[in-house]
């Protein structure tokens, strides 16, 4: 690749995008998919930090205005492939117990695909909405968990109401799991998608919880309506 001209403008110096050009067989969407992650910088980061995906970034940035990832706790992640997130939950939680002094966190990922182990975490190939998984989920962690996250998305159908209706039932689904397997004081955080039917789960989630928010982190891409709840402060049985 040629070397960078030299900045002269005094207004910053931008760098070079990469163009990918349409090759015979590949759809026009695949293509500009193709481009947008050569040009990513959070595609880029999480090359050079080792981490399996962009989305590690997003729990990172929820953690640090949130602080639920806290040494000693317990987390579930749910849909965890390719297991972003969980590299992100392990040293926070300090689940290799490699800071002195801190209290040992506990990180179990569950996904209906297999995910390459991570250390640190210890990962089940389980349908999260089977009617035992939570009785299997407390006998793993060996009681209830402090965080419940969900970074999980329905298969796109290609039609937006679709896709919306879909990824709120799963989100749904996912909330009245955490509701089975949370402690009293829990968090639970989910990806949704902005647009109007979600309504219903906001009212659940304020009913279980003392606090919650609505939030769309920076390494969320700015074209995508999705967004994040984070509902702090379980309730418990109330």
């Amino acid at each position: 690749m040629a070397n960078k001209p030299k900045n002269t403008s005094g207004r910053g110096q931008r760098d070079l995008t990469v163009k990918v050009k349409t090759a015979r067989g590949r759809k026009l969407s695949s293509t500009k998919w193709l481009q947008r992650q050569l040009n990513d910088p959070y595609v880029k980061r999480a090359k050079a930090d080792g981490y399996r995906g962009r989305a590690a970034y997003k729990i990172l940035e929820l953690d640090d205005k949130y602080r639920f990832l806290v040494p000693g706790a317990r987390v579930v992640d749910l849909g965890c492939a390719p297991g972003g997130w969980c590299q992100v939950a392990i040293p926070r939680v300090n689940a290799l117990g490699e800071k002195k002094g801190k209290e040992q966190g506990y990180v179990l990922g569950v996904d209906l695909q297999e995910v390459e182990p991570i250390a640190g975490a210890e990962l089940h190939q389980l349908d999260f909405m089977e009617d035992d998984a939570d009785l299997k989920v407390r006998d793993w962690i060996g009681g209830t968990a402090d965080v419940v996250m969900s970074d999980m998305a329905a298969s796109a159908s290609g039609h937006k109401q679709t896709d919306h209706l879909r990824i709120i039932a799963l989100c749904e689904a996912a909330a009245y799991f955490a509701f089975d397997v949370l402690t009293d004081g829990g968090t639970f955080v989910a990806k949704v998608l902005a647009g109007g039917a979600e309504g219903d789960l906001q009212k659940l989630l304020k009913r279980r919880f003392t606090k919650v928010a609505n939030v769309k982190p920076p390494a969320s891409r700015s074209d995508s309506s999705e967004k994040f709840v984070v509902a702090t402060g379980f309730k418990g049985s109330a």
